[in-house]
């Protein structure tokens, strides 16, 4: 019985599984009719469709072959044209065979006689041409002989008498700025004559004639050409100056120093100097000492020392020879061209500069460089001492347009104090007066050795084309002329000889 009624239980269960079984079969059946009835919908849209594509395939298919058809005619129509354009182009076609044949026998007929033609021709602008380079040469050698006979006259004028060489430069207008450059004066320069310039100040035109005249686009190794000569004779035995003058921003120190990718004369003049003693290799034997100085608020600092700052004066030096010394100073010996250009660089971090109106970076010192050579020559045993003095003076300019004030205006008024005194001693070896002033500062102090009597000295004065600074330019230029007319007497050599010292 219990089996019995667990069995039954079994079955009632079952039973209910079977119910729920159909209504989900029922539930399934009425699912699948609607997709059924459904997908008979999709059926007849697709099919619908697939009719309506068939139509517009059958539409699209006309509309081409109606295209076609009058594409293919046009075409048609096209090649029948061009077949009677053929057709009638052949008697024109005929006729251009039979005249380019002519044509043709004509240019080779030509062809011979223009060659012939043309060597004749040839051969007479090939006298003609001759006759001419000829004549050109001939000219140009005069030209070259009477320049060079001009240049060796005018220097053994300038050698006997002992002038200064006075040499102006106007600075580039390209390191101007936009502003500044419509503002350039009437710097007049002749083209055919370098040594003559003019310039148009209060309405009235005035000329100076100096040694040369240097154009804004003359390059630092034109210049350096000028002054070449000079500047090796040291090795030679003699004591050479060559100084910057001008205002503040006339360039001045561009001309001297440059820069890294052009450098000025200190750098060009030291570089010939070694040239030339490499070139007398073998017969001279060189020793080569350098010292930088500068002269700031009438105080002499030492470039090269460790300490600047020490202040230093210049001696009689004690051995009698009435020459000049500045105890303390450094004074370095120098093997190669690079060590000097070490050198260079540290005196020129040690300079003193300071911002004024006039120029952003203005020096407010003068800068001296000075190279010793003494040479030995091994044949006769004489001994050359030659000195070469470099000097980038500070710059002029007047109080009330640098805007100087406290510190800046003691500088400015030392500057313009030292270079009076420089402007006195130049007066004073114009009129050959029996006392010369180089003590009034210690700038013409210490280049006394330079500036006197025997010695070559080179100024080059620098003017700027602005006309702000006309005034200064005037003045500058003026100061140029009265040192034109300097005269210095015959350059003398310091040689000694193994028996006896003599100056020749």
């Amino acid at each position: 019985m219990d089996q019995v009624s667990s069995h039954g239980e079994r079955c009632h269960q079952l039973e209910e599984q079977l119910r729920r079984s159909e209504d989900l079969t029922s539930g399934l059946q009425a699912k699948i009719s609607s997709y059924e009835v459904e997908i008979e919908k999709l059926k007849e849209h697709l099919m619908q469709e697939i009719h309506q594509l068939e139509a517009q395939k059958e539409e699209a298919i006309k509309e081409a072959s109606e295209c076609s058809e009058q594409h293919m005619d046009t075409l048609r129509d096209q090649l029948i044209g061009v077949q009677s354009r053929l057709v009638s182009l052949q008697p024109v076609l005929k006729n251009m065979k039979t005249n380019y044949n002519s044509l043709r026998s004509q240019v080779r007929n030509f062809s011979q006689f223009y060659e012939a033609s043309i060597q004749e021709a040839r051969r007479q602008i090939c006298n003609a041409v001759t006759n001419v380079s000829e004549a050109n040469k001939d000219l140009l050698q005069k030209y070259q002989r009477e320049v060079q006979l001009r240049k060796r006259y005018h220097n053994q004028l300038v050698e006997l008498k002992g002038n200064i060489r006075v040499l102006c430069r106007v600075r580039p207008h390209k390191d101007l700025t936009d502003q500044k450059s419509s503002q350039l004066s009437a710097i007049i320069t002749d083209v055919n004559d370098d040594t003559r310039t003019s310039i148009t100040y209060k309405g009235k035109e005035k000329s100076f004639e100096l040694d040369k005249v240097f154009l804004p686009e003359a390059t630092q190794e034109e210049v350096f050409m000028e002054i070449e000569p000079v500047v090796t004779s040291c090795i030679n035995g003699y004591n050479v100056c060559i100084f910057a003058y001008g205002q503040t921003g006339s360039g001045k120190t561009y001309t001297m120093e440059g820069t890294a990718d052009n450098p000025g004369m200190n750098l060009q003049s030291l570089r010939a100097l070694y040239q030339e003693m490499e070139a007398r290799k073998g017969l001279w034997s060189y020793a080569v000492t350098l010292s930088m100085v500068e002269i700031y608020n009438e105080v002499i600092r030492d470039l090269l020392s460790r300490d600047p700052q020490d202040k230093l004066d210049i001696k009689l030096n004690p051995d009698g020879s009435g020459q000049l010394h500045v105890p303390g100073l450094t004074s370095m010996e120098v093997k190669s061209f690079r060590h000097i250009k070490k050198l260079l660089a540290l005196g020129r971090r040690n300079r003193a500069t300071f911002c004024t109106n006039m120029n952003e970076h203005s020096s407010r010192s003068h800068a001296l460089l000075t190279i010793t050579i003494t040479g030995r020559e091994f044949s006769s045993g004489a001994i050359t001492t030659g000195k070469l003095n470099l000097v980038d003076l500070a710059g002029s300019e007047r109080v009330c347009k640098s805007g100087a004030e406290g510190e800046r205006l003691k500088e400015a008024q030392n500057i313009n104090k030292s270079l009076l005194a420089l402007g006195e001693v130049i007066q004073a070896l114009r009129a050959k007066q029996s006392h010369i002033p180089f003590r009034n500062s210690k700038l013409t102090y210490l280049l006394q050795d330079s500036l006197g009597k025997g010695n070559k000295t080179v100024m080059m004065v620098q003017v700027s084309p602005l006309e702000e600074n006309i005034g200064e330019t005037v003045c500058s230029l003026n100061f140029a002329q009265r040192v034109c007319k300097v005269e210095l007497g015959p350059a003398s050599r310091k040689i000694d000889t193994a028996t006896a010292k003599a100056e020749i």
